[in-house]
C-alpha cells in the first residue's frame, strides 16, 4: 500500500470545520485506490499565535518537509492584526517550498446559480493560473517622513534578491516594490500551457495592463508569449480591467488564464463570484516539490461554530491535493461526488450557503457517502 503523508493545519474560524469535511472526503476517495492518506495535525493560527506569540516555529519548514502535501483551513482572526498569520505563515510556506503556481479553478456546478444573465445552456469553466511569487507581492515596502531609505532583501527558488532604494519627496510616502524576472515568467506560463493543454483549452489568455504599467506588464507580455510559442500554445492578451468587464458579461468564453500575482488574486475571486460564490472555489498552491491546497475562502469568524459553513469548497482543495500526488481517480472520484451531491438535492437539501438547510457536517457526510458509492465508478 502507498502511503501519503499530509500536513493538517486546520487555522481559523471556521477551518476546522470544513477540513474534517475534505479530510473525510480525501479518505473515502482513497480508501479503494491502494492509497493510505496519513495526516499529521499542526496547531499554527491564530490561537496557537495568542497563546504563544509565536507564527511558526524555527523547524516549521523542517517538518512539513517530511510531508507529501499540506492541507489548509484558512487563516485570519479579527484578534490579531492583518497581515500578522497571512504572512508569517501563507507567505512564508509559499515562498520557503517555491509554491510558485496559484491555481484557482472556477466552474458551474448543478443547482449552484449563477449571478449572470443569459447563463443558461452555456459551460462556465475557467481556471485561473497566478504566478504566486513574485509581482507587487514581493513585500518589498516601506513608509517614510519625507524620505525611505530602505535595504531590499527578498530569497525565492529561483534567486537571492538584494539592493537598496532611496526616495526623497519631503512628503508623508509608501512604496511597494513590484518584481518580475525571466525565468519565473517562463516557468508559471509554461504551467499554463500544460494545464490549458490537459483542459483541451486552445489558447490561454495573459491579464495584463502594460499600458499603464510597461516596463513590469509590458515584460510579462514579451516573456510570456514567447515562452508560450515554445510551448506551441497561442497566447492572447487583455487588460485586467477589460477582463473584468467582459467576465460579467460572457463567462462561457474564457478558459485557462494567465496570471500576475495581484492580478491574479483578483480576477479569482471574481470569477468565483460569477460560478457562485466561494463556498465551491477551490485552491491549491504547486511548485516543483511540496504544495498548499486550501479554499479560497476566509475565516469567516463569525459562523464559525455554528454548522453553517459551506464545506464544498474545502472537499474540491482535497480533491486538487489528490491529483497533485497522482491520485488522479481519487481525484475525479470527489469531483464527481460533488457533482452528484449537487444534481441530486435542492431547497432545504442544499448548504445553508445556498438557501437549504443541511449543515457543515451532514454536508461532508452525504458527499463522502456518495464517493463510497461512485468509487469503483470512477475510470
Amino acid at each position: 500500500m502507498t502511503v501519503k503523508i499530509i500536513a493538517q493545519i486546520a487555522g481559523d474560524g471556521i477551518g476546522p470545520e470544513v477540513i474534517r469535511q475534505g479530510r473525510k472526503a480525501a479518505d473515502a476517495a482513497t480508501a479503494k485506490t491502494g492509497t493510505d492518506l496519513e495526516w499529521r495535525t499542526f496547531p499554527w493560527g491564530a490561537s496557537h499565535y495568542l497563546s504563544t506569540g509565536e507564527v511558526l516555529p524555527d523547524d516549521a519548514v523542517d517538518r512539513l518537509s517530511e510531508c507529501d502535501s499540506i492541507y489548509l483551513g484558512a487563516i485570519g482572526d479579527p484578534k490579531v492584526k492583518p497581515g500578522i498569520l497571512e504572512r508569517g505563515i501563507l507567505l512564508t510556506l509559499r515562498f520557503g517550498f517555491d509554491m510558485y503556481v496559484n491555481l484557482r479553478p472556477a466552474r458551474a456546478f448543478p443547482k449552484v446559480p449563477v449571478p449572470i444573465a443569459g447563463a443558461d445552456g452555456h459551460s462556465i469553466d475557467m481556471l485561473v493560473v497566478r504566478e504566486n511569487t513574485e509581482d507587487l507581492y514581493m513585500g518589498l515596502g516601506a513608509t517614510g517622513d519625507g524620505s525611505i531609505d530602505e535595504a531590499i532583501e527578498a530569497e525565492r527558488g529561483l534567486y537571492d534578491l538584494t539592493g537598496s532604494v532611496k526616495l526623497e519627496t519631503g512628503h508623508r510616502m509608501a512604496m511597494q516594490m513590484g518584481i518580475a524576472t525571466e525565468p519565473a515568467i517562463r516557468r508559471i506560463t509554461a504551467t499554463a500551457c500544460r494545464f490549458a493543454r490537459g483542459r483541451g483549452d486552445d489558447s490561454i489568455l495573459l491579464a495584463t495592463k502594460a499600458n499603464a504599467m510597461p516596463q513590469l506588464y509590458g515584460f510579462w507580455e514579451e516573456i510570456a508569449a514567447d515562452e508560450a510559442k515554445a510551448q506551441g500554445i497561442p497566447m492572447e492578451t487583455m487588460n485586467v480591467d477589460a477582463m473584468c468587464y467582459h467576465a460579467v458579461r460572457s463567462p462561457w468564453d474564457f478558459g485557462t488564464v494567465l496570471c500576475p500575482n495581484l492580478f491574479g488574486d483578483i480576477v479569482s475571486d471574481l470569477f468565483a463570484g460569477i460560478t457562485g460564490g466561494l463556498g465551491v472555489a477551490a485552491g491549491g498552491n504547486l511548485g516543483d516539490g511540496l504544495g498548499m491546497f486550501e479554499p479560497i475562502h476566509g475565516s469567516a469568524p463569525d459562523i464559525a461554530g455554528t454548522d453553517r459553513a459551506n464545506p464544498l469548497a474545502a472537499i474540491l482543495s482535497a480533491g486538487l491535493m489528490l491529483d497533485s500526488l497522482g491520485e488522479h481517480r481519487a481525484a475525479k472520484t470527489i469531483d464527481r461526488a460533488v457533482e452528484t451531491f449537487l444534481s441530486e438535492n435542492d431547497g432545504d437539501d442544499l448548504p445553508r450557503e445556498m438557501g437549504g438547510q443541511v449543515g457543515t457536517e451532514a454536508v461532508g457526510d452525504r458527499v463522502a457517502e456518495i464517493i463510497e458509492r461512485i468509487g469503483e465508478e470512477t475510470p
